[in-house]
């Protein structure tokens, strides 16, 4: 049995050199494992830094753009609202002189028919005077025929002061009153 003993020690000694193999193996991929995680960690973190950076710049760069939008948007809307001011204004202005003008307008008519009525009224009492003494010349005159003609017949003195009365013409003497009152004015 002196082989089998030679059998083993060979089976031990192979047995001993993988397990020393397997144990180099073993730390050869721990080591490179390791520093491949350790160039993973510090790749992750730059680009986490890298990713941070960015995100940080973005955010600047949309709150200027953000910033510059509202501050345009405010001096739009200032500017807007003067704008409106300006025209409140002048609409103001411009009814305030309307106004104005349409009361002296209407001072103007009043005073006017003021007037009108005045050189009415005196034209009428010079008609109304004109008018009278042409009456009592007509009935003077009708006097005066019915004197003249005293005639049996009644109806022969009322025909003679209708007639009168017609030569009188009252009215084409209040008309002539009335046309030179209006050509005095």
């Amino acid at each position: 049995m002196s082989n089998g003993n030679g059998v083993t020690a060979t089976l031990s000694d192979a047995a001993e050199s993988v397990k020393e193999k397997a144990a180099e193996i073993g730390d050869a991929v721990a080591s490179t494992a390791s520093a491949t995680v350790k160039k993973a960690k510090k790749a992750a973190k730059s680009a986490e830094k890298s990713v941070k950076s960015k995100v940080a710049s973005a955010k600047k760069a949309v709150g200027k753009t953000v910033a510059k939008a509202k501050k345009k948007l405010a001096t739009a809307s200032a500017d807007a609202k003067k704008e409106v001011a300006s025209l409140k204004k002048k609409v103001a202005g411009k009814k305030a002189a309307a106004k104005k003008a349409v009361k002296k307008d209407v001072a103007k008519a009043k005073k006017a028919v003021g007037a009108a009525k005045k050189t009415a009224k005196a034209d009428l009492a010079k008609a109304k005077k004109v008018v009278k003494k042409d009456v009592a010349k007509a009935k003077k005159a009708v006097k005066k025929a019915v004197a003249k003609k005293a005639a049996p017949k009644k109806a022969a003195p009322k025909k003679a002061a209708k007639k009168a009365v017609k030569k009188a013409a009252p009215k084409k003497a209040v008309k002539k009153a009335v046309k030179k009152a209006a050509k005095k004015k």
